[in-house]
This record gives C-alpha cells, structure tokens and sequence, in this order.
C-alpha cells in the first residue's frame, strides 16, 4: 500500500512529526482503514528523507525531549501529484479465501455448499449493517464517508458473488457429493485392504517361484 503518499498528501497541509501525521492519518481515512503503526511510520518518513521527498528539522522543546519535524519539499510535492492524478491499476488478482472454502465445500457435496453460502451471507448482511452505522456516524467525513461507501459496495457486490456460486456451483456440488458418497469410508478401507491382499499374493508366488 502507497502508504508514503499519503504521508506527502498530509504534509501539503502543514510540516508535523510524527505522532501527529499517525493522528491526522487515522483521523482522515477513519475505522474502516485501521491504525498506523508508529514504527512503520518513521520507517516511511526516515525513506522519504532519502529520497528527497520530505525534510527534516529538529525543534528543541524545553520540557520534553527534542522533536524531528518532517516538511513537504518541492520534490516530494511533484511525486504526490504524478502519483495522486494516475489511475490506480491493479496488480494483485482477486484473491480472497472466500473462493477457497467454495473449492472445498463443492468437494464436500451440495449439503457443504449450502451451508457455506448461507454462513457467508449472514456475515455480510451482520457487515452491512455495522458498515451503515458508521456511515451515518461518519457522514459529516467526507474521506471517511466515502471509504465506508466503497466498503459498502463491496460488500453488496460480495453478495452478489454468492448468488453466483449457488448458480453455478450447486451443480458441480450435487455431482462430486454423489462421487464421494460412493466412495465412503468404509468403501475406501475395502479398496486398501484388498490392495494390501493382492500385492502380498503377488509377493508370495514371487517368493516361492
């Protein structure tokens, strides 16, 4: 995550240490983000140093240790903008564990599937609402509002993903669930004992011959 930007979009305001861009990081893009950690933080600020993009002065404070203040320089305020006014692309794939529990519930049978679709859309209708309370918590937040906006989409269109798997999954669920029945456990035991006694018959006539 281009966690920097973010930290050169905040320092267009005004220079600030530290633990006050952690403050106005949290504050600004709110809950659904999560908190900055302080130590990921200065590992940021000590590269945008490096880098060119943010300077650094030290403030002498008389009743407290001494404070490093970071600054926007012209350099780091060009990079905010080629990064800010490009489209975000992504990279990644969709990887979510969602499409690996269908994998193994549709192995298990139609039984399986169902009971993963129906678990999965009570958590988001249960993410929807909590999502809906922050919305209107947070709707005097514009960034805020909006991340939780996104996140609600998301989860609506999440919904929309399980009608999917029903559709086309409860086939292929209905399917293998008759396969494995077939093959129970105790059908499976048989098989490998009976393996077991033709491969030591063959042993023994090899032995004796």
């Amino acid at each position: 995550m281009p966690i920097h930007h973010a930290v050169l979009a905040l320092l267009t305001q005004r220079p600030n240490h530290g633990y006050e861009l952690k403050a106005r990081f949290e504050e600004a893009i709110g809950p659904q983000w999560g908190g900055l950690n302080i130590g990921h933080l200065y590992q940021i600020l000590e590269r945008l140093v490096r880098d060119g993009y943010v300077s650094r002065s030290q403030v002498t404070q008389t009743d407290r240790p001494d404070k490093n203040l970071y600054t926007l320089t012209e350099a780091g305020e060009a990079e905010l903008r080629s990064w800010a006014t490009t489209a975000w692309v992504r990279v990644g794939g969709f990887r979510d564990e969602l499409f690996l529990k269908l994998l193994g519930a549709s192995a298990l049978g139609e039984q399986a599937l169902t009971a993963l679709i129906e678990s999965q859309r009570q958590t988001y209708l249960s993410e929807l609402a909590g999502l809906a309370q922050q919305r209107r918590t947070h709707a005097a937040e514009p960034l805020v509002a909006v991340l939780i906006d996104a996140a609600i989409a998301h989860t609506k269109a999440d919904l929309g993903v399980l009608d999917s798997a029903a559709q086309h999954l409860g086939p292929l669920a209905t399917a293998q669930g008759a396969q494995a029945s077939d093959r129970s456990p105790s059908q499976v035991r048989h098989d490998t004992d009976e393996f077991g006694r033709r491969d030591g018959m063959r042993r023994d006539r090899t032995e004796s011959a």
